[in-house]
């Protein structure tokens, strides 16, 4: 069920399935990625800076933001 897994693909809420590979625009803050990393249940981010987003489900606090919420699109994690 893709309703499970919201945020997955970083592009907002809502979009839980896309035909072709798309990229998405930038990290907020025109951060730029420099590598990435997929799971079933959420994504990550390392941007050139340093820093790591993370998107997908929040389940079990998965994703370091310190509580069980899913994110639509990238979050940076803050330290």
């Amino acid at each position: 069920d893709r309703e499970e897994f919201p945020g997955l693909l970083g592009h907002g809420e809502g979009v839980l399935q896309l035909k072709t590979p798309t990229r998405l625009p930038s990290l907020p803050g025109g951060e730029r990625a420099i590598g990435v990393a997929a799971s079933r249940y959420f994504s990550l981010a390392l941007s050139a800076n340093g820093a790591l987003w993370s998107w997908g489900s929040g389940e079990d606090g998965k994703l370091g933001h310190g509580d069980e919420e899913d994110q639509w699109q990238p979050k940076k994690i803050e330290a």
